[in-house]
């Protein structure tokens, strides 16, 4: 059995450098939420929660497992994004001292009946349309049961990494218009990360942080990837003009070409259809891939660089390499491949 094997490392430093320089951007009654579902986007929820602790004034999580997690850990809001759906959800969420959000008439019925309204997040549908109350529907529960009480008001913008366009325009007013009709004092959120780094004059009095955290946001270069996703290269070769590359031999060398095997493939995380010209670092040199990824492999064109040889690191994300280069010459998106590297792949902290 072989000993070597691949790493992702991950350097909570840039978390909280991350979240620094993201809450320059905040209003001054900004709080912030760091989103942490996922086991915190694949970065260990534990090892998340006990570093940035101190920079943070709450977290959203999905499952109540999560929120068990970090209560273990922190004394700070915790708010469940997606609800309760049973009446043994609420108690478990009461038990915990956790906020819920609150989307449908199923969900209100269940706080309603239990007569309970603290710690609630009304969220309403402005343009994403996967959840939230429609507005006239919500208008009609605040009237009837939620006008002398005091809740959190959210949404969720559909396009914030997209300065143009007109989507958030939309969503922003009819926010707005809503947040009106309601008592002034009720406090607001619908930023996300997008929307701090590009609306910063909507982050109101709660933001949601998630893919900023960990650098996944490719807009601001001030925002680095916190992961290093890295496996050595275990074989280089020379080959000549006309010769194919791995399966179904879909890389043809157009010239002859030196080509480096690395331990790492689509039973680690990576997907099998990752094109080739992709680019990886070695040696802090850019290589290219070149062929289909296979189950335990990937082959790379290292013909241009400098030196390459067995043993040697290759990066396929990293701070230098940032996770959403990988992603958008993919057609996929950062937080795919964060939550989809599988457990072969060693895991190193550094903190």
């Amino acid at each position: 059995m072989t000993t070597i094997n691949s790493e992702l490392i991950i350097d909570t430093n840039i978390l909280k450098e991350n979240i620094s320089y993201m809450k320059t951007q905040l209003n001054e009654k900004s709080n912030f939420m760091a989103v942490i579902k996922s086991d915190a986007y694949g970065h260990n929820i534990e090892n998340v929660v006990t570093n940035i602790d101190d920079l943070v004034d709450g977290y959203g999580v999905v499952r109540i497992s999560e929120a068990k997690k970090i209560r273990k850990i922190s004394n700070k809001k915790i708010l469940l994004m997606q609800g309760i759906y049973s009446d043994d959800e609420l108690h478990k969420a009461i038990e915990l001292n956790l906020d819920t959000v609150i989307h449908n008439k199923d969900q209100f019925s269940i706080i309603k009946n239990n007569n309970y309204f603290d710690g609630l997040w009304l969220k309403i549908n402005t343009g994403m349309n996967r959840l939230g109350f429609e507005i006239d529907d919500f208008l009609n529960l605040y009237n009837k049961y939620l006008y002398d009480k005091k809740f959190i008001l959210m949404s969720h913008l559909a396009a914030s990494n997209d300065i143009n366009s007109l989507s958030n325009k939309n969503q922003f007013k009819l926010f707005d218009n809503l947040s009106k009709k309601i008592n002034k004092d009720i406090k607001k959120s619908i930023a996300n990360t997008g929307c701090v780094m590009n609306f910063p004059s909507h982050t109101y009095d709660w933001v949601r942080c998630g893919i900023g955290i960990y650098g996944g946001y490719f807009q601001d270069k001030n925002i680095k990837t916190a992961m290093t996703l890295r496996s050595p290269v275990v074989n280089v070769r020379n080959i000549k003009k006309g010769e194919r590359v791995g399966y179904d031999g879909r890389a043809i060398a157009k010239k002859n070409m030196k080509i480096a095997t690395i331990y790492l493939g689509y039973a680690d995380g990576l997907p099998v259809a990752i094109q080739d010209g992709t680019e990886v670092m070695i040696n802090d040199q850019i290589a290219k891939v070149f062929g289909r990824v296979s189950m335990d492999l990937t082959t790379v064109d290292v013909t241009n660089l400098i030196d390459c040889t067995e043993g040697d690191w290759c990066n396929f994300f990293s701070p230098k390499l940032p996770v959403s280069n990988i992603a958008k010459n993919n057609d996929l998106i950062s937080y795919y491949f964060m939550t989809s590297i599988k457990s072969r792949v060693k895991k190193v902290y550094k903190n």
